[in-house]
């Protein structure tokens, strides 16, 4: 039987109550109106649950490449920062620009950002992503997670490109207009965050959902690797179409070379656009925040291409009922929610003060392999840069992602965040207690094989299930407002590490770390990885195969 019949059905039964309420006097209403109210609930709960209980279909799949772009623009514009650092060094930092075409001495220290400049302009975007996360989550909820997803998508394409066209020549004034662009652009992917997470989690259905919002958060492996693959296509084009062979390291066209880098990363993101637009709102927000079933049931026979009367209902489940009254963050929420919210924040708070720290940690570790700076121009130094990184994330990162796509409906969400916590601990105990005696004298292929893992672990592990847990936990008015809020305590944990590297790096190069100083710092990640495994086992609960409804807690008064 179609939805119209459905529909008529609905209409005609709501119309007979009405006239036997009318006949029968106000208790006989009543009575009509309460049996009234459950049947509505059950063909609410048959519109709502729909996603839960029908299988996979192309849909779902598209969703995963519509929402992982943002994603995929976040990790781009991450992971383009190292190679582009080289290449700001070499343009707007070298100390003798008398002497830029010519023989320096052995000196590395001549091509360098300064490490508190590199910091800044990193945090400046990890700020604007905490408010892009808090703002865009809370309208997510207030007006719709389609109301919004196409704005945030907009924000970051414009600041992108706007990066291109940082203005000025000087260092100080190029680095003020890369840092605002920065700043838009961090807001726009932060933005992204909660609804995607949202959008895919209230479209998936119960048994896969975890591997469907793992595949939208693993579009960052491929960022991470695009943005590699673009920087040295873009410098690899560069180099043979110049002349700056050998030592003649900085030609004028380095400065557009990183213009140019920064600028294809609003290409993926723009090209999404359209079908953003074109996707519905989720038929959990139209039915149970919205309360407009209609249009939830027609919304979804359009998205997953079925009449409801094939969608099967499971009765074992508790209708939901009506969205509750206390706002959010009051006595009531905090009392229903608090453990969880904390849970989330807490957790994603700590794995990004690893795994940001981890990431700028790449450039001592890997450093020794490079070539030195003296002995390559600009192009080929970005390039290198480049290119180690795109090993690490196709050796470790993607990997990493697509293990937890796999394993997540299997093993669970608490399970794979405990794990990926406790071997990220022993890998830097691994490393920095035996840093100063052993390993600053040994920097052999085991030392790498090891410091992979931590990439590999943190996305088969909390990177990842961090993002999963609070889209599946909180009730649907504020799911996007409580992701977001933990999305933003995870990047003030990655402002921390970046503060953190910053204060341990301040005055060294990046070949030479202090040995006791590294020893410090990796003992100290490892330390914030257990507290982030104690944290998973006493707060954090278990999302695995459960309706999203189930996983609520609604106000019963």
């Amino acid at each position: 039987m179609g939805f119209r019949s459905m529909e008529e059905r609905w209409i005609e039964w709501r119309c007979a109550a009405m006239v036997d309420g009318w006949k029968s006097g106000d208790d006989g209403w009543t009575r009509d109106r309460t049996m009234w109210h459950g049947k509505e609930r059950r063909w609410r709960r048959r519109e709502v649950f729909g996603f839960g209980y029908k299988g996979t279909q192309w849909y779902h799949f598209k969703a995963i490449i519509v929402a992982g772009m943002g994603l995929f623009t976040d990790a781009y514009d991450l992971f383009c920062i190292p190679p582009i650092l080289r290449l700001l060094g070499r343009v707007y930092y070298e100390k003798d620009r008398i002497f830029r075409d010519k023989i320096f001495d052995n000196d590395d220290n001549n091509f360098f950002v300064r490490t508190d400049v590199a910091a800044a302009l990193l945090c400046v975007s990890l700020l604007g992503t905490v408010i892009g996360q808090l703002v865009f989550g809370r309208l997510g909820d207030r007006i719709g997670r389609r109301g919004v997803y196409g704005l945030s998508l907009m924000v970051m394409v414009l600041s992108a490109l706007g990066c291109g066209f940082s203005v000025c020549t000087s260092p100080g004034c190029v680095l003020v207009s890369l840092g605002f662009f920065r700043f838009l652009l961090g807001i726009g992917i932060g933005g992204d965050y909660p609804l995607s997470a949202t959008i895919m989690s209230e479209f998936a259905n119960k048994r896969t959902r975890g591997s469907f919002i793992a595949a939208v958060f693993s579009m960052q492996g491929f960022g991470i690797l695009a943005s590699s693959l673009v920087t040295m296509t873009v410098c690899g084009i560069f180099d043979g179409a110049s002349n700056a062979k050998g030592k003649e390291r900085t030609p004028s066209q380095a400065d557009v070379a990183w213009r140019l880098i920064l600028m294809l990363g609003a290409i993926p993101a723009a090209m999404t656009y359209y079908w953003r637009m074109m996707m519905p709102e989720t038929a959990r927000y139209t039915a149970l925040v919205e309360l407009n079933v209609l249009q939830a049931a027609k919304d979804m026979e359009k998205v997953l291409d079925v009449s409801m009367s094939q969608i099967v209902e499971d009765e074992s489940l508790s209708l939901p009922q009506d969205p509750p009254s206390y706002p959010l963050l009051s006595k009531q929420f905090l009392r229903l929610h608090g453990r969880h919210l904390f849970a989330c924040s807490a957790s994603w708070f700590l794995v990004d003060v690893v795994f940001y720290s981890s990431n700028l940690f790449q450039s001592q570790v890997y450093g020794k392999f490079l070539p030195k700076k003296y002995k390559v121009n600009a192009y080929q130094d970005a390039l290198f840069v480049a290119l180690l990184q795109a090993i690490v994330a196709m050796c470790s990162t993607i990997p990493g992602y697509w293990f937890t796509v796999y394993f997540i409906d299997r093993i669970g969400r608490r399970k794979i965040q405990m794990m990926g916590f406790l071997v990220m601990a022993l890998v830097y105990f691994a490393l920095g207690i035996p840093y100063k005696f052993y390993w600053v004298k040994h920097v052999n292929p085991g030392f790498i094989v090891l410091y992979g893992l931590t990439f590999f672990f943190a996305n088969f592990g909390p990177n990842t299930t961090t993002f999963i847990v609070p889209a599946e936990l909180f009730p649907a008015r504020f799911r996007s407002t409580c992701h977001g809020i933990s999305g933003a305590a995870g990047k003030v944990g990655a402002i921390v590490g970046v503060i953190g590297f910053a204060l341990v790096s301040h005055g060294k190069t990046e070949e030479h770390p202090k040995a006791v100083e590294m020893t410090v710092s990796l003992v100290i990640l490892g330390g914030v990885c257990i507290l982030g495994m104690v944290v998973t086992y006493f707060f954090t609960p278990e999302t695995n195969r459960k309706s999203l409804e189930e996983n609520e807690e609604y106000d019963e008064e």
